[in-house]
Protein backbone atom coordinates (compact mmCIF):
# COMPACT_ATOMS: atom_id res chain seq x y z
CA UNK A 1 0.00 0.00 0.00
CA UNK A 2 1.20 3.47 -0.37
CA UNK A 3 3.40 5.45 2.15
CA UNK A 4 0.95 8.30 1.79
CA UNK A 5 -1.97 5.81 2.48
CA UNK A 6 -0.86 4.52 5.42
CA UNK A 7 0.60 7.99 6.46
CA UNK A 8 -2.82 8.89 6.34
CA UNK A 9 -3.82 5.64 8.51
CA UNK A 10 -1.81 6.71 10.98
CA UNK A 11 -3.16 10.83 10.97
CA UNK A 12 -6.61 9.39 11.27
CA UNK A 13 -5.58 6.63 14.13
CA UNK A 14 -3.19 9.16 16.12
CA UNK A 15 -6.38 11.89 15.85
CA UNK A 16 -8.39 9.03 17.72
CA UNK A 17 -5.71 7.93 20.17
CA UNK A 18 -5.75 11.73 21.70
CA UNK A 19 -9.67 12.57 21.34
CA UNK A 20 -10.54 9.59 23.42
CA UNK A 21 -8.15 9.01 25.56
CA UNK A 22 -7.88 12.97 26.09
CA UNK A 23 -10.88 13.81 25.88
CA UNK A 24 -11.78 11.39 28.18
CA UNK A 25 -9.48 12.95 30.22
CA UNK A 26 -10.46 16.93 29.94
CA UNK A 27 -14.33 16.29 29.34
CA UNK A 28 -15.30 13.17 31.72
CA UNK A 29 -12.31 12.74 34.34
CA UNK A 30 -13.67 14.73 36.98
CA UNK A 31 -17.38 15.56 35.59
CA UNK A 32 -19.73 16.81 38.52
CA UNK A 33 -20.45 13.73 41.58
CA UNK A 34 -20.09 10.90 38.45
CA UNK A 35 -16.63 11.22 36.87
CA UNK A 36 -14.89 8.17 35.46
CA UNK A 37 -11.29 9.59 37.20
CA UNK A 38 -8.34 7.80 36.62
CA UNK A 39 -9.62 4.35 35.85
CA UNK A 40 -11.51 5.54 33.45
CA UNK A 41 -9.02 7.57 32.01
CA UNK A 42 -6.69 4.93 31.49
CA UNK A 43 -8.94 2.50 30.33
CA UNK A 44 -9.65 5.34 26.85
CA UNK A 45 -6.26 5.14 26.01
CA UNK A 46 -6.22 1.54 25.89
CA UNK A 47 -9.67 1.13 23.94
CA UNK A 48 -8.38 3.67 21.75
CA UNK A 49 -5.45 1.54 20.70
CA UNK A 50 -7.65 -1.58 21.04
CA UNK A 51 -10.20 -0.22 18.22
CA UNK A 52 -7.58 1.25 16.21
CA UNK A 53 -5.48 -1.57 15.82
CA UNK A 54 -8.57 -3.65 14.08
CA UNK A 55 -9.61 -0.67 12.23
CA UNK A 56 -6.15 0.14 10.63
CA UNK A 57 -3.56 -2.48 12.48
CA UNK A 58 -4.23 -4.01 8.49
CA UNK A 59 -3.00 -0.76 6.99
CA UNK A 60 -0.49 0.82 8.56
CA UNK A 61 0.69 -0.97 11.58
CA UNK A 62 -1.09 1.16 13.98
CA UNK A 63 1.98 2.57 15.74
CA UNK A 64 0.07 6.25 16.10
CA UNK A 65 3.14 7.17 18.45
CA UNK A 66 6.92 8.00 16.90
CA UNK A 67 8.07 6.51 19.83
CA UNK A 68 6.75 2.84 19.04
CA UNK A 69 7.54 3.81 15.18
CA UNK A 70 11.34 4.41 16.43
CA UNK A 71 10.96 1.33 18.64
CA UNK A 72 10.09 -0.83 15.81
CA UNK A 73 12.45 0.49 13.73
CA UNK A 74 15.48 -0.45 16.15
CA UNK A 75 13.99 -4.06 16.27
CA UNK A 76 14.08 -4.31 12.47
CA UNK A 77 10.03 -4.63 11.94
CA UNK A 78 9.73 -0.86 10.55
CA UNK A 79 12.11 0.81 7.57
CA UNK A 80 13.67 3.86 8.78
CA UNK A 81 13.14 5.34 5.45
CA UNK A 82 8.91 5.67 6.41
CA UNK A 83 9.48 6.75 9.82
CA UNK A 84 9.44 10.31 8.65
CA UNK A 85 6.49 10.23 7.13
CA UNK A 86 5.07 8.35 10.29
CA UNK A 87 6.10 10.78 12.59
CA UNK A 88 4.74 13.69 10.77
CA UNK A 89 1.45 12.00 10.45
CA UNK A 90 0.86 11.07 14.02
CA UNK A 91 1.89 14.41 15.40
CA UNK A 92 -0.58 16.08 13.38
CA UNK A 93 -3.56 13.97 14.11
CA UNK A 94 -2.80 14.64 18.03
CA UNK A 95 -2.29 18.48 17.30
CA UNK A 96 -5.57 18.16 15.01
CA UNK A 97 -7.74 16.18 17.79
CA UNK A 98 -6.30 18.69 20.62
CA UNK A 99 -8.31 21.28 18.17
CA UNK A 100 -11.10 19.81 18.17
CA UNK A 101 -11.19 18.79 21.89
CA UNK A 102 -10.27 22.30 22.47
CA UNK A 103 -13.38 23.91 20.68
CA UNK A 104 -15.60 21.27 22.49
CA UNK A 105 -14.27 22.31 25.69
CA UNK A 106 -14.09 25.62 25.18
CA UNK A 107 -18.38 25.28 24.39
CA UNK A 108 -18.18 25.28 28.78
CA UNK A 109 -17.44 28.60 30.32
CA UNK A 110 -16.25 27.11 32.89
CA UNK A 111 -13.61 25.45 30.85
CA UNK A 112 -9.94 26.39 31.38
CA UNK A 113 -6.33 25.66 30.00
CA UNK A 114 -4.78 26.07 33.70
CA UNK A 115 -6.46 22.76 34.39
CA UNK A 116 -3.99 21.67 32.09
CA UNK A 117 -5.65 20.10 29.17
CA UNK A 118 -4.69 16.67 30.01
CA UNK A 119 -0.79 17.77 29.04
CA UNK A 120 2.01 15.95 30.40
CA UNK A 121 4.30 17.53 33.22
CA UNK A 122 6.66 17.14 36.18
CA UNK A 123 7.55 18.84 39.35
CA UNK A 124 4.32 21.59 39.83
CA UNK A 125 2.84 20.52 37.22
CA UNK A 126 2.89 16.49 37.74
CA UNK A 127 -0.46 15.34 39.01
CA UNK A 128 1.24 13.71 42.27
CA UNK A 129 4.00 16.18 42.35
CA UNK A 130 6.24 14.23 40.95
CA UNK A 131 10.48 15.18 40.42
CA UNK A 132 11.89 15.40 36.88
CA UNK A 133 13.90 12.30 37.68
CA UNK A 134 10.85 10.13 38.78
CA UNK A 135 9.26 11.19 35.46
CA UNK A 136 11.69 10.67 33.50
CA UNK A 137 12.10 7.08 34.73
CA UNK A 138 9.02 6.15 34.80
CA UNK A 139 8.36 7.56 31.05
CA UNK A 140 11.57 5.66 29.69
CA UNK A 141 10.08 2.06 31.91
CA UNK A 142 7.07 1.83 31.19
CA UNK A 143 8.01 2.92 27.04
CA UNK A 144 10.43 0.09 26.88
CA UNK A 145 7.96 -2.87 28.38
CA UNK A 146 5.26 -1.23 25.78
CA UNK A 147 7.70 -2.11 22.94
CA UNK A 148 8.34 -5.58 24.39
CA UNK A 149 4.84 -6.18 24.75
CA UNK A 150 4.20 -4.80 20.72
CA UNK A 151 7.18 -6.60 19.59
CA UNK A 152 6.05 -9.90 20.71
CA UNK A 153 2.28 -9.78 20.36
CA UNK A 154 2.98 -9.23 16.76
CA UNK A 155 5.72 -11.76 16.70
CA UNK A 156 4.81 -14.56 13.78
CA UNK A 157 5.14 -17.29 17.03
CA UNK A 158 2.53 -15.56 18.85
CA UNK A 159 -1.17 -16.44 18.53
CA UNK A 160 -2.38 -15.02 15.63
CA UNK A 161 -5.48 -12.22 16.13
CA UNK A 162 -4.88 -10.89 19.60
CA UNK A 163 -2.39 -8.35 19.61
CA UNK A 164 -4.24 -5.68 19.21
CA UNK A 165 -6.42 -6.82 22.85
CA UNK A 166 -2.35 -7.06 24.34
CA UNK A 167 -1.14 -3.88 23.33
CA UNK A 168 -4.76 -2.00 24.08
CA UNK A 169 -4.80 -3.75 27.53
CA UNK A 170 -0.97 -2.95 28.34
CA UNK A 171 -1.76 0.75 27.78
CA UNK A 172 -4.02 0.75 30.21
CA UNK A 173 -2.12 -1.02 32.33
CA UNK A 174 0.63 2.14 31.97
CA UNK A 175 -1.54 4.57 32.33
CA UNK A 176 -3.32 3.04 35.61
CA UNK A 177 0.35 2.94 36.89
CA UNK A 178 1.63 6.75 35.50
CA UNK A 179 -0.73 9.24 35.54
CA UNK A 180 -0.55 10.23 39.31
CA UNK A 181 3.55 10.88 37.90
CA UNK A 182 3.25 12.56 34.80
CA UNK A 183 0.10 12.02 33.44
CA UNK A 184 1.08 9.44 31.23
CA UNK A 185 2.56 10.14 27.98
CA UNK A 186 5.11 7.59 26.08
CA UNK A 187 3.93 9.03 23.11
CA UNK A 188 5.55 12.44 22.21
CA UNK A 189 2.81 12.95 19.50
CA UNK A 190 -0.12 12.65 22.39
CA UNK A 191 2.05 15.23 24.66
CA UNK A 192 2.89 17.12 21.57
CA UNK A 193 -0.77 17.96 20.77
CA UNK A 194 -2.36 19.31 24.24
CA UNK A 195 0.92 21.58 24.65
CA UNK A 196 0.50 23.19 21.74
CA UNK A 197 -3.00 24.69 23.04
CA UNK A 198 -1.72 25.35 26.89
CA UNK A 199 1.87 26.34 25.68
CA UNK A 200 4.36 27.52 28.65
CA UNK A 201 5.11 25.19 31.03
CA UNK A 202 3.89 22.66 29.19
CA UNK A 203 5.65 23.36 25.84
CA UNK A 204 9.12 24.53 27.78
CA UNK A 205 8.31 20.62 29.55
CA UNK A 206 7.72 18.91 26.35
CA UNK A 207 11.44 18.29 25.73
CA UNK A 208 11.50 15.18 28.39
CA UNK A 209 8.14 13.60 26.59
CA UNK A 210 10.03 12.94 23.72
CA UNK A 211 13.31 12.27 24.87
CA UNK A 212 12.37 9.69 27.46
CA UNK A 213 9.56 7.66 25.53
CA UNK A 214 12.06 6.99 22.58
CA UNK A 215 15.22 5.97 24.70
CA UNK A 216 12.48 3.44 26.28
CA UNK A 217 11.39 2.38 23.28
CA UNK A 218 14.75 2.30 21.58
CA UNK A 219 15.65 0.23 24.79
CA UNK A 220 12.61 -1.92 24.23
CA UNK A 221 13.66 -2.44 20.87
CA UNK A 222 17.13 -3.30 21.69
CA UNK A 223 16.28 -5.88 24.12
CA UNK A 224 13.67 -7.31 21.51
CA UNK A 225 16.18 -8.13 19.28
CA UNK A 226 19.06 -9.31 21.28
CA UNK A 227 17.13 -11.43 23.46
CA UNK A 228 13.77 -12.97 21.77
CA UNK A 229 14.06 -12.09 17.88
CA UNK A 230 13.40 -14.46 15.62
CA UNK A 231 13.07 -13.33 11.15
CA UNK A 232 10.24 -11.36 11.03
CA UNK A 233 8.07 -9.72 8.91
CA UNK A 234 7.36 -6.26 9.04
CA UNK A 235 4.38 -5.25 11.80
CA UNK A 236 2.20 -3.60 9.13
CA UNK A 237 2.01 -7.19 7.30
CA UNK A 238 1.86 -9.28 9.70
CA UNK A 239 -1.20 -7.34 10.99
CA UNK A 240 -3.10 -7.31 8.29
CA UNK A 241 -3.40 -11.71 8.13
Amino acid sequence: MLLSKRAAAEFFGTFWLVFGGCGSAVLAAAFPTLGIGFVGVSLAFGLTVLTMAFAIGHVSGCHLNPAVSVGLVVGKRFPASELPAYIVAQVTGAITASGVLYLIASGNPAFSLAGGFASNGYGVHSPGGYSMLSAFLIEVVLTAFFLLVILGSTDERAPKGFAPIAIGLCLTLIHLISIPVTNTSVNPARSTGPAIFVGGWAISQLWLFWVAPILGAVLGGLISTTLFSAPQEPVREQMSK
